[in-house]
């Protein structure tokens, strides 16, 4: 089955309100958010979070922690002395914090754990009545032929065969969902990039895999059926493709929010060159200082939105 945009689908795309693409929610007399530990019934979800217009998720609860630091400060919500508590208590799945308009979640790692921090993230903007809400993932990855600390803004994620689909068995049939993200947002954040001018910056398409290491073409894990001649031909392939970075996320995170209308970007820092090698050889320190160039760029865009950003001419 092949899921294309209905026309229902792009009403919701001019309808300013967070909408969700299953009827059955609105029936419901108390919806749970079982790995948020928050529930419509016990949950005042519009005084919590209707505010919220951005929201960032990256991979780790203490990255997103420091994301919400650095954003509070940005914006000059900051309060010296007052820590962000996690608004997940209660549950170890994922962390959840917020500062003014910014929500800042971990996702985990993979598609699955993704998957599930999507729907019920949703479901939450749903039921807290949010409207005009941007969704930005923050990560790490491997880049193809790329310098160590640039970011890739995604233009589209595709899979391990090079293709726009995010594939799921549903009722035990193939439905296959468009991965493509929001063209305008890229266009912004790139051009937040330029007027930063703090790193290397490229717009191309990830490649999203099921796994860390066969899934791509790694020569260092417990399996390996392959040479590296077969590796570089790959990668190689890849790159021809236009994939400047791999990572396990973004199918997911691209199909889900574009079929619940939300617009979303990818922001992904690659460690490493994999056409170099496989394992990372940075000092921990670089290492630090890469990891905060999205969350660098993501602030500066959050702030040029909100008009507090100062741009260059």
């Amino acid at each position: 089955i092949l899921v294309t945009e209905t026309e229902a689908q792009k009403d919701q795309q001019l309808n300013c309100l967070v909408q969700l693409s299953n009827p059955n929610v609105a029936t419901m007399k108390e919806d749970i958010l079982y790995h948020f530990n928050l529930s419509t019934g016990t949950h005042d979800f519009p005084a919590m979070f209707g505010d919220v217009k951005f929201v960032c998720v990256g991979g780790s609860p203490s990255r997103m922690k420091t994301f919400i630091k650095y954003i509070g400060a940005e914006l000059g919500l900051d309060r010296p002395g007052v820590d962000y508590p996690n608004i997940c208590v209660g549950t170890d799945r994922y962390a959840m914090y917020k500062v003014g308009p910014v929500l800042s979640i971990s996702h985990g790692m993979g598609i699955p754990s993704i998957s599930i921090m999507l729907h019920e993230l949703i479901k939450l903007l749903y039921h807290a009545r949010c409207s005009n809400v941007t969704v930005i993932r923050i990560g790490t990855s491997g880049g193809i032929g790329l310098k160590p600390g640039s970011v890739v803004i995604t233009r589209q994620a595709l899979d391990a065969c090079f293709k726009p689909e995010f594939e799921q068995i549903v009722l035990g049939k193939r439905v296959v969902r468009s991965t493509d993200l929001d063209e305008q947002l890229v266009l912004e954040l790139m051009q937040c990039s330029v007027e930063l001018s703090e790193f290397p910056t490229v717009v191309g398409n990830t490649m999203c895999t099921l796994d860390f290491y066969e899934g791509q073409a790694r020569l260092d894990g417990a399996l390996c059926s392959y040479t590296e001649e077969d590796k570089q031909a790959y990668l190689q392939a890849a790159y021809a493709a236009g994939i400047r970075n791999i990572e396990m996320e973004s199918l997911a995170f691209a199909a889900i929010c574009r079929a619940c209308g939300l617009p979303a970007a990818v922001v992904c820092v690659a460690y490493l060159d994999r056409l170099e090698g496989d394992q990372i050889s940075s000092p921990h320190e670089v290492l630090a200082e890469y990891e905060q160039r999205p969350q660098r760029l993501v602030a500066y865009f959050i702030k040029k939105r909100l008009g507090k950003a100062h741009v260059s001419s």
